[in-house]
């Protein structure tokens, strides 16, 4: 694969730059929440990782015209009519691979880190009953995948506080942040075979400039995310 490095400080450059051009435009510097909120539901500031993916795909040999990215990236479900993925490779009618492109900032970490679970989990339920039901026929299995960037700040690596009043958490919760919570939840996301291939980054806002980054948990780095999807789309577009 070309130089990784360089192109992940690319796209991380581009999504904090692109975050600060949001806020700007909400308009509103007095509330960071909403500011950031709408940031991170801008749907732009993940396009650097969706363009890194799409170029090592057709430095891959995949095809161009296979890889949607904006638009054509809608794939059916079993639980609801359809869902929008952020990159969704289609080869001669066969669905070879979908990814999503998360991320999520502060403060708030606590219910957009439930909801980041929920949608996760969600998605990757519902794609495979699909898929086990026919709905991308003839097609093998596709390949699923999952990157995750998240704010590296004193809040989303504080310790966290669980509730359980009627029955205990798993050990592994217990004064976890809300960086280990992630790390956890997407290495289970791994294990359990949900996604085929995951990847989870930090990163803190000073990063602008440089596009620091760093790779927390090493079964989550963006060369392993990489490396099982090349091989799929080799054996399938070449």
């Amino acid at each position: 694969m070309p130089d990784l490095d360089a192109g992940i400080r690319q796209a991380v450059k581009h999504f904090w730059l692109t975050r600060q051009q949001q806020s700007t435009r909400q308009g509103d510097a007095d509330d960071r929440d909403r500011g950031g909120r709408s940031a991170v539901t801008g749907g732009k500031q993940m396009d650097g990782f969706v363009r890194l993916v799409r170029e090592l795909l057709v430095a891959a040999k995949v095809p161009e015209s296979c890889i949607a990215i904006d638009k054509c990236v809608e794939l059916p479900g079993w639980f609801r009519a359809e869902k929008k993925w952020d990159l969704v490779i289609v080869h001669e009618k066969e669905l070879i691979a979908a990814i999503e492109f998360k991320s999520q900032i502060g403060p708030s970490f606590g219910n957009n880190f439930n909801n980041r679970t929920e949608e996760a989990l969600g998605s990757a339920t519902d794609i495979w009953a699909a898929y086990r039901e026919g709905a991308f026929k003839p097609s093998a299995r596709p390949y699923l995948g999952y990157l995750m960037l998240l704010e590296d700040c004193d809040r989303s690596r504080s310790p966290v506080k669980v509730l359980s009043p009627h029955f205990p958490v798993f050990p592994e919760f217990r004064r976890a942040s809300y960086r280990d919570r992630y790390a956890i939840l997407i290495e289970k996301l791994l294990r359990d075979r949900l996604y085929d291939g995951a990847c989870f980054l930090l990163s803190d806002a000073a990063a602008s400039g440089s596009g620091d980054y760093a790779e927390p948990h090493p079964e989550l780095t963006f060369a392993k995310f990489m490396k099982p999807l090349l091989a799929q789309v080799a054996s399938i577009c070449s």
